[in-house]
């Protein structure tokens, strides 16, 4: 059984750099064909995928975060980390780790993944 942890600070500052790490258990994120990712729901917008890390460590992101979005991996911990920069208050959201074989980013709810993390609530506020 798949098991993903969202870990990670809870309040971050405006202008800050927001990180959080996934940790996976049941699986390596090495095997082939899977995809890590990172998402996020707010109320009144819905699940937003902001990008993921395959299998051989490519990754991918969502246009509208590039900038700002940096995802990687630690294969020795089965770890994959997010540092979303610049936050603003609108990124206030719960964030969600998840896994799937592609396709992410077209995804609409989260029952769409593989498995996913309990989700970790990150405020943004001064």
């Amino acid at each position: 059984q798949v098991q993903l942890r969202e870990s990670g600070p809870v309040l971050v500052r405006p202008e800050q750099t927001l990180s959080l790490t996934c940790t996976v258990s049941g699986g390596s994120i090495t095997a082939n064909s899977y995809y890590w990712n990172w998402v996020r729901q707010s109320p009144g917008v819905g699940l937003e995928w902001l990008g993921a890390i395959n299998y051989s460590g490519t990754t991918f992101y969502n246009p509208s975060f590039r900038s700002r979005t940096s995802i990687s991996w630690d294969t020795a911990k089965n770890q994959f980390t997010l540092q979303l920069s610049s936050v603003t208050l609108a990124d206030t959201a719960v964030y969600y780790c998840a896994r799937d074989r592609g396709g992410g980013i077209y995804y609409t709810q989260l029952a769409e993944y593989d498995y996913w993390g309990q989700g970790t609530q990150v405020t943004v506020s001064s």
